[in-house]
């Protein structure tokens, strides 16, 4: 009997922020590997289905990724529908690429659900246009986790031309904003840190490129920065965010 695998974005936290079909997915799922930042309000829309934790946080890791490709393998191999739930989109900065090849190389049936990245989302949900005419016409997004990922396209950024997002990149941001300042970004560029997204007690952290490394702040929650001119209008936008419709209502 063969199972199906479905690496699916769960978008930034909000499940009123998911796909309608990552939403049948988990309400279809016989097993749900979820990752460090999935609530547990949202693993509630899959009642019928296994849970097993796979997360990685800041270097402290449930399991590896070649265990977790063997999770998703064995539990397919025996028939089961299993649902690879990631936190944003699966392929932005979230490994799915090397689960999905994986999958490929064992002969599994898979598909892609793709969600919604928290490198758009997040800013978004601040007040926050990543794109703004006038401002920046486009934008960036790069892993803050460590230098080799960032740097490169930090040094390739001129001045003021995009918005930068970064995820994974709150214990980094002083190292980054010297980075860009030595490479000609004024020192009063603006600059966010939108911590935890639709999650409750998200909050949004302005100032500028001398300012983000000595900003201090304890919480749990994840945090993506946003670096450009386009942070200016998070003090003019007022954004509302909607709370969550009952978790009834999905069940």
């Amino acid at each position: 009997m063969s199972g199906f695998v479905s690496l699916v974005g769960a978008g930034p936290g909000d499940p009123e922020l998911l796909t309608l079909r990552a939403l049948r997915r988990l309400r279809d799922a016989d097993l749900v590997l979820n990752d460090a930042l999935v609530q547990t309000d949202l693993l509630e829309l899959a009642p019928k289905a296994q849970r097993f934790y796979v997360g990685k946080r800041a270097g402290r890791h449930s399991i590896d990724q070649d265990g977790i490709h063997r999770l998703m393998v064995r539990a397919a191999r025996r028939g089961q529908r299993v649902v690879r739930l990631k936190c944003g989109d699966p392929f932005v900065l979230g490994r799915g690429g090397e689960e999905a090849l994986a999958l490929e190389e064992a002969g599994v049936a898979y598909e892609v659900v793709p969600g919604l990245s928290s490198a758009i989302a997040a800013p978004a949900l601040a007040g926050i246009p990543v794109t703004h005419r006038g401002l920046a016409s486009g934008f960036a997004v790069v892993s803050g986790h460590a230098e080799s990922a960032y740097g490169p396209i930090v040094d390739g950024i001129a001045p003021g031309t995009l918005t930068l997002v970064v995820l994974m990149g709150v214990r980094t941001r002083g190292e980054i904003a010297a980075r860009l300042i030595a490479r000609g970004w004024p020192a009063s560029t603006p600059a966010a840190i939108v911590h935890g997204a639709s999650h409750p007690g998200s909050f949004t952290w302005l100032g500028d490129l001398s300012t983000i490394g000595l900003a201090e702040f304890s919480t749990e929650l994840p945090g993506v920065l946003v670096i450009g001119e386009v942070v200016s209008l998070a003090s003019q936008l007022a954004v509302t965010v909607a709370q969550p419709t009952a978790f009834e209502r999905y069940l």
